[in-house]
């Protein structure tokens, strides 16, 4: 559906249909040329027109050689945007120097990025930078899944006077082979959630899915997650922009996604459905308690096992053993349609607290 070859932009249609109060982050991950800037902006304008207007000025690369960004003259195309499309523009500072260059040319709104959030330093530094400003600061998560480092980051910005902060949720990197360029890890999201819950948490589908055949996947799922926005890299020629070309989307493509797109609210006045949801609910409760049970039953027996190797002389891990409820109960987990990943998932917490236990008994 989203991310097919390129179509003409004056097949854009009329009568997107957008949430008020979903915050809409769209533009080319790179300004490129005032011309493509103006461009993606006027579409924008026309079928989002509360949208903010993203695009990366300064794009240090991972490898040298790469289109690093057209530098400070691509703010002046993006204060154009601002006085012909009335779209504010937004975009990533890293350094003291570039706080000033925008806060010069009247930004309202600036995001941090991952490999900055991840240098304490650093952000305090552009903390102080941004002191009592009246810009919005949208704080990326750190390219690895670390929640204090992007909690403290925020901390550091609030602190400094900023009234306004936003969380972006862009993925981590790790070791798991995905799909997806980064992962998502959705819980370390929903533990930030309920940690900050008065942190909005904007979802950048663009960096999580790394292809456009994916955004729409990650987009439903932020969006039914509560996520309070949505960030989209957006450019008029997507396969032949300078930077991160594969996630990119045309505006026509950005509509069609948006079309697509189910928003559904929190509750609903409807008395039938709050008694079956909370009939259900209850028997999830029930379902947990059993749970939560079944876990006290298997760590008292751990417990017996590690003081019954204590004895004999026996060492904690047991591979094969482990292999074969590893096996086991990923096989069982499968007949009844649960997900081989999750139960994997599930059984190596387990198994890790089990020789946390063991261990802690044997040192005694």
């Amino acid at each position: 559906m989203i991310g097919m070859e390129s179509k003409p932009l004056a097949d854009l249609s009329d009568g997107i249909k957008v949430p008020s109060e979903l915050i809409q982050i769209f533009g080319p991950c790179s300004a490129e040329t005032k011309e493509q800037v103006l461009e993606t902006a006027q579409h924008i304008a026309k079928h989002f027109p509360q949208a903010i207007f993203r695009a990366g000025v300064w794009k240090p690369r991972t490898r040298l050689g790469t289109f690093e960004g057209a530098g400070e003259q691509a703010l002046d195309w993006m204060v154009e945007v601002r006085e012909q499309f009335l779209l504010e523009p937004c975009t990533e500072v890293a350094t003291p120097q570039h706080v000033e260059a925008v806060l010069k040319r009247g930004f309202k709104n600036v995001w941090i990025g991952a490999r900055t959030t991840v240098n304490p330093f650093l952000v305090q530094e552009l903390a102080h930078a941004l002191q009592h400003s009246e810009v919005r600061v949208f704080v990326k998560n750190p390219i690895n899944p670390d929640l204090g480092l992007w909690m403290g980051a925020i901390e550091r910005f609030k602190a400094a006077g900023i009234d306004h902060v936003l969380a972006i949720h862009r993925g981590f990197q790790t070791f798991e082979t995905e799909a997806y360029r980064y992962s998502p890890r959705w819980e370390l999201v929903i533990e930030f959630m309920s940690r900050m819950p008065e942190i909005p948490v904007i979802c950048d589908i663009s960096h999580i899915s790394g292809d456009r055949r994916f955004l729409f996947e990650v987009a439903q799922k932020a969006l039914d997650m509560d996520y309070r926005g949505l960030m989209i890299e957006t450019h008029p020629n997507p396969d032949a922009a300078l930077s991160d070309a594969k996630q990119q989307i045309s505006p026509l493509d950005l509509c069609s996604l948006f079309n697509a797109l189910v928003f559904r609210s929190a509750t609903v006045k409807n008395s039938d459905f709050d008694s079956e949801l909370n009939g259900l609910r209850a028997r999830v409760d029930a379902a947990d308690d059993m749970i939560m049970q079944g876990l006290i039953l298997r760590q008292r027996l751990i417990e017996q096992i590690g003081q019954h190797k204590k004895v004999h002389h026996v060492q904690i891990l047991q591979l094969k053993r482990w292999e074969q409820i590893l096996l086991r109960q990923m096989e069982n987990g499968a007949n009844g349609g649960l997900d081989t990943t999750f139960v994997k998932r599930l059984y190596e917490l387990l198994h890790e607290e089990s020789i946390r236990v063991q261990t802690e008994l044997f040192s005694k």
